[in-house]
């Protein structure tokens, strides 16, 4: 079996260059097992963590500084992607909107180890079951995310919020334009919108574009969500590369493959199209 330093060797400068200028996503839960901490470490990926109920809640902070200081000894930034799982920052119902508040605040307390570049976040809402409390459902989100957006601000990083169910660009600016730009941008997720929105990706792009801080890319074949590498499903890439290409700042670009040979093909991908 080759070995990392038999693979890095036959790696190309360019895709050498494109590595260091994205992240990759992986579940701490994942990122503590040897296999996949080596070959994170091994290539000097830049990972962007998932910090899920579990991971929260079973490991310490030695834990995540033990992690958080190999990366920082090979030079690589960190995201974070924030626990979203069964959270609802709008919810209507009080003690919904606690639990989501202490997973947060577990969240907050990571990010002076980790000191991540940015931290992603789901606002939730999906339309086909909060269409009925909407308005209510919005105010309570602004007012958590705004809370959130400031606490980790004020801790040296930013919170990027994505688009899952969101079936419309509106569905997240009618948070997003209540929220401190300098706090919180928007990430944009290619593989959620073409799953679950119905606005074309030009009029995402137009409408939300000066929001975006962040991209989130995978591919897929416009049914499901599964994260195949890029140039493996239907989604043209172009209009969100020459988006990219005519942005100011260059936003965060993070590849979340499901499988290793979904990375090998989106490095492929990116070392023709983008970089």
């Amino acid at each position: 079996m080759e070995t990392i330093e038999q693979k890095k060797s036959t790696r190309t400068n360019r895709q050498l260059e494109i590595i260091r200028r994205i992240q990759v996503n992986i579940p701490f839960n994942m990122l503590v097992q040897k296999e996949w901490l080596e070959l994170f470490l091994g290539m000097s990926l830049n990972p962007e963590i998932g910090l899920d109920a579990a991971a929260l809640d079973n490991f310490s902070s030695d834990d995540f500084a033990h992690i958080a200081s190999g990366f920082k000894k090979r030079g690589c930034t960190i995201t974070l992607h924030a626990p979203f799982l069964d959270l609802s920052p709008g919810s209507p119902d009080p003690k919904v909107r606690e639990i989501t508040r202490l997973r947060y605040n577990q969240l907050i307390d990571t990010i002076s180890i980790f000191t991540p570049l940015s931290i992603v976040c789901h606002s939730g809402y999906d339309d086909d079951r909060y269409s009925f409390c909407k308005d209510s459902w919005m105010g309570y989100c602004i007012e958590t995310l705004t809370w959130l957006g400031d606490e980790i601000h004020q801790r040296g990083s930013r919170m990027m919020l994505e688009n899952v169910y969101e079936t419309h660009p509106d569905d997240l600016i009618a948070v997003l334009k209540y929220l401190n730009p300098d706090h919180t941008r928007c990430c944009l997720d290619i593989g959620h919108l073409t799953v679950f929105g119905k606005s074309p990706l030009g009029v995402w792009i137009s409408s939300i574009g000066p929001y975006v801080g962040q991209f989130h890319l995978h591919d897929n074949h416009g049914a499901r969500d599964n994260h195949i590498g890029l140039g493996e499903g239907c989604i043209d890439f172009k209009p969100v590369f020459d988006f990219i290409q005519s942005m100011k700042s260059r936003p965060i670009l993070t590849l979340e493959p499901h499988k290793k040979e979904d990375f090998a093909a989106s490095l492929s991908y990116l070392e023709q199209c983008i970089f």
